[in-house]
């Protein structure tokens, strides 16, 4: 960490380049003789990540940004907020604290957070910026956090851990026993320490594949931003046994689309050709594969087992797109060509052997508009394309 780059006047240059070229400005090298046009770059860079995924930090001075790596991997703001919503208590300890975003609003949830992190120099940045934010109920202890965990005669109301998902050659890992810190060989120890763990894991992490490598799920929450699922929440609890909960969220510009239901809970799927109104759920559901479950509580019908698109006569709420159909033609490509060639439209597959890219080149259909086609299957196994227009979301 090169403390010069808090200067006020290598500050002032940070805000006034945020839109430079970084790659021009490296080769013009730095104007200040204590900093490189590297270093320069990096804080650049993580101010512009910050400026959407980290509001706060970005409006508050003087904040120590780490390499790009580090940034990519951090929660964003609405997602670590989401996470400390649900918890609360006198003292949690993080794992692997990383650039702190998590234990910063843990902050505001507990009386002590305690935050562990093998980089040393990323948790000397860390420490930094816990000033400039003044949280000062975080403790920031550099090293291995499982240690630190051996090491406290404390029992903790809540033990957080993101693990690292790269191995030693930088490539991603997903097997949670893969990770640094091994969460499933370290659980025994875990639970010694608290009742409470909460242990957030990339979103390509299969639910199923966790299950076995975990124990005492209470709850998973499938955490997606705009319709991109960005987290799993994993909730254990001690000597928990049962079917956990799957909670799904994803926050849109305009709202917030919840939903939720056990694993156990498969009533009778309803099947139908299209009707009126086509629903796609959003990516938080299309994750959690509680399509039995939607049908019921939404009062709609599924057009295939494997298409994940539903239909009513009636509109209905959905958490998700929601379109009005305007025409259903069966896929016979050397009619389309005709119909479709030159024209503009949103193009969607499920469960449909063309790709997005095939489909445009075989029909000529340019992107964008207002106009949406779905190539789809239907229950007797035919290919389809459902033509419709979006009125939510």
């Amino acid at each position: 960490m090169n403390k010069a780059l808090l200067k006020p006047e290598i500050q002032k240059f940070i805000r006034e380049n945020l839109k430079s070229d970084l790659t021009g400005l490296v080769l013009k090298g730095s104007p200040f003789p204590e900093v490189s046009s590297a270093e320069i770059a990096m804080q650049i860079s993580g101010l512009k990540t910050a400026q959407n995924k980290l509001p706060t930090w970005f409006e508050t001075p003087n904040i120590y940004y780490p390499p790009k790596l580090n940034l990519e991997q951090t929660s964003s703001e609405i997602t670590a907020k989401y996470k400390a919503s649900l918890i609360q208590g006198k003292q949690l300890i993080d794992l692997s604290g990383g650039f702190g975003i998590d234990d910063h609003f843990f902050a505001e949830s507990f009386k002590e957070v305690i935050y562990c992190e093998l980089n040393g120099e990323l948790a000397e940045i860390a420490r930094h910026n816990f000033k400039q934010l003044k949280k000062d109920n975080i403790q920031v202890i550099p090293g291995d956090g499982i240690k630190t965990l051996e090491a406290s005669n404390n029992n903790f109301d809540v033990i957080y851990a993101d693990p690292a998902r790269r191995d030693d050659h930088g490539g991603k890992v997903f097997k949670l026993a893969d990770c640094l810190p091994d969460i499933p060989t370290y659980l025994d120890l875990l639970f010694r320490k608290t009742d409470r763990i909460l242990i957030k894991t990339s979103p390509l992490l299969d639910i199923t594949a966790g299950l076995t490598e975990l124990k005492h799920v209470s709850a998973i929450h499938i955490v997606a931003v705009t319709n991109e699922v960005k987290e799993l929440l994993w909730f254990m609890i001690k000597d928990f046994s049962g079917s956990p909960q799957i909670k799904t969220i994803n926050f849109n510009k305009s709202q917030v689309e919840k939903f939720s239901g056990s694993m156990e809970d498969k009533p009778e799927l309803k099947f139908s050709f299209p009707k009126k109104y086509l629903y796609e759920p959003n990516a938080a559901i299309m994750k959690s594969r509680l399509f039995e479950l939607l049908a019921e509580k939404t009062g709609t019908s599924k057009l295939h087992k494997n298409s994940h698109l539903f239909t009513s006569e009636k509109l209905k709420e959905f958490p998700g797109r929601i379109f009005e159909i305007i025409d259903i033609k069966y896929f016979k490509p050397t009619i389309l060509k005709k119909e479709f060639k030159g024209s503009k439209a949103n193009i969607t597959t499920r469960n449909f052997p063309e790709s997005v890219a095939d489909l445009r080149k075989l029909l000529r259909i340019k992107d964008g508009g207002e106009r949406y086609l779905f190539f789809t299957t239907n229950q007797e196994n035919k290919k389809l394309v459902i033509d419709c227009r979006k009125i939510l979301n």
